[in-house]
Order: C-alpha cells, then structure tokens, then sequence
C-alpha cells in the first residue's frame, strides 16, 4: 500500500461533473447550465455525503475553468451565520461584478438549513438585489428548513444516497489505486455501515487500509464501531429462545469487543428483527418493545439497565407468544 497522508475522501474527490458520481439526472441538469453559461440560484438538498458540495464545485470549476475559487465564495455551518454576516460578509461578496467572461459570481452556503431565520429573511433581500453580480447555491440536509421566500427563488436538486453497485464500483477503484486487499466482505460491511454515504464509506475504507491487514468484515466492523450483525442476529435468538442469562453475557461481550454505544446495538437489533424469519406478529411486538426502550435512551436512561431491560423484554416476549425460534 501507498504511503499517503490525505485525506482519500479529499484525493478522490471528483474534479468536474463528468467525475460524478452516480446523480445522473442532476448532472445533466447542472450541465446545461454550464454550456449556456449562466446558474439560476440554487438549492441541493439531500443527506450527507451524497455529493452536494461536490456538485457545487464542480459547476464553479467547470464554469471558470482552474481559476474557479477567485470566483466563489462559500461559507460552513462552521462560520458564524447570523444576520450580521449576511449584512456584511455576504452583500459585500455578493455586489461586486465578476472579472471575466461569466458577469456573476457563485456563492456557496453549506448546510444553509442551519442558518437562523433572520438570517435567511436578510439573504432573501440580498439574493433579490444581487442577481446580476451573484448566483447562490444552498446547501442543505434538510431543504423544509429554509424558508419559503428563499425557495421559490431557487431551483431545487434533490440527491440521494447512492445506490450499492454504484458505492462499491467507487471503492474498488480507490483500493486498486492503494494497492489494497478489499474483500467481498469487507465491501458488504462498509455498506451495512455506510448505507450510501460515500464520504463516510471513503473514510471507512482509508481507516480499515491502516490497519494493514486484508480488509474483510471484522476489521471493517471493528473500525467503524459496529457490531457484526451475525453476533446482533444470534443475541436475539439467543433472548427470543428464552436465555436471558446466555443473551445478556454475549450482549456484554459484545460491547467489549466492538465498543458500541447502547443506541447503537438498539438500531442493529431494530434493523436484523426485521431482517429476520421471524413472523410479522413478533416483528410488530419486538419493534414496540425495542422503540420503547430506545425512546428511554434518549430521555437519559442508565443504558446497562435499559439493555438488560430490552433482553429481558425478548425472553418475555417470546413466553407471551407461546413459541420459541
């Protein structure tokens, strides 16, 4: 394996809309904008990790050529956003005249849902006034966040995980470049952690490639905090067949092992009942007992007891419904 001291998630990041990944129809869209030269304001919302700064980036490069950031701006959930910002750092950005070809500049707002609603009534005024010197494009997880005036000033891209075919082609490609061991398993765990996210499956993978080893589920598992769900699936036969004792040693282990918060264990244990053969009368108990228990979590509960509380619950469960798996 390469020595490397970057950030892969940074390496491999595309460079022009023709690199992107998967997005297809939003590309396209984003393309025609480039050849006619001019950018409506936008808003890319989506979840994280789906290529929505990406995208933003590679609009600015592919329309100012290499010189892009001389003509953008973009500011971070990092920075201060409130209504002074808008007031100063923003109009200022926004009402000078682009030098070159393209008239207007690009600013860039991450996480604009973020943004306090003085904030955004201030940027509404300024996205108004500023049009012939400055396009903006909003990011956002949450595109109901950002208030209507702003929204229907702007032309919505909606992104979306990326499917799986397209999230291991990505990274079997980043391991040939590493020279690194990914194994079938190993890209089956990073997207039971990953779910689409290809920044965070990125990072996951560079995380496994420092361990040195051939990247298979265990080192996959044991990095990204995670329980194997073949350990969550044998917990749960384990309860359901009535052991509570055996089930809560292995549930303790297993905590041991991986180092996995209680909220955690409570999603794979939500995810695999349903993943299960168990019949839908048992899912539909076994998700209200584990939704019960999780909302204890989250209300500050110790999370030994509440764990024990939800094997506990199992075992019950599975004497009520008069049968064992």
């Amino acid at each position: 394996m390469s020595l490397s001291f970057e950030m892969w998630a940074e390496k491999y990041r595309p460079k022009t809309l023709d690199n992107m990944v998967n997005q297809k129809e939003i590309v396209e869209r984003l393309k025609s904008f480039v050849k006619s030269r001019n950018v409506p304001h936008c808003i890319f919302a989506g979840p994280p990790g789906t290529g929505k700064t990406t995208a933003a980036l590679c609009l600015a490069r592919d329309l100012y050529g290499d010189a892009y950031r001389g003509h953008i701006m973009e500011l971070n959930a990092s920075d201060a956003r409130g209504i002074n910002v808008v007031r100063e750092t923003v109009k200022t950005f926004a009402r000078v005249r682009s030098i070159g070809e393209i008239p207007f500049k690009i600013m860039i707002l991450d996480e604009a849902d973020n943004m306090t609603s003085d904030a955004q009534q201030a940027l509404r005024r300024t996205m108004e006034r500023y049009t012939e010197t400055c396009r903006f494009i909003l990011i956002a997880n949450y595109s109901g966040k950002i208030i209507e005036p702003i929204q229907s000033r702007c032309a919505p891209f909606r992104f979306t995980y990326l499917p799986r075919e397209e999230q291991d082609r990505y990274l079997r490609l980043i391991a040939e470049k590493e020279g690194l061991n990914l194994l079938d398993e190993g890209l089956n765990a990073i997207f039971e952690v990953c779910s689409g996210d290809l920044r965070r499956a990125i990072n996951n993978l560079q995380a496994a490639a420092s361990l040195n080893k051939p990247i298979d589920a265990k080192v996959v598992y044991s990095i990204a905090g995670r329980a194997n769900p073949a350990d969550v699936r044998k917990l749960i036969e384990t309860a359901m067949n009535g052991d509570f004792l055996e089930a809560r040693k292995q549930l303790r282990n297993m905590i041991r092992k991986y180092g996995v918060a209680g909220s955690d264990v409570i999603r794979q244990i939500h995810t695999e009942i349903f993943r299960s053969d168990i019949p839908e009368p048992w899912k539909i108990k076994l998700a209200d007992i584990v939704g019960e228990i999780d909302y204890r979590l989250v209300q500050g509960s110790n999370e030994e007891v509440q764990l024990s509380a939800l094997l506990a619950r199992l075992v019950e469960a599975s004497y009520e419904l008069g049968k064992k798996i």
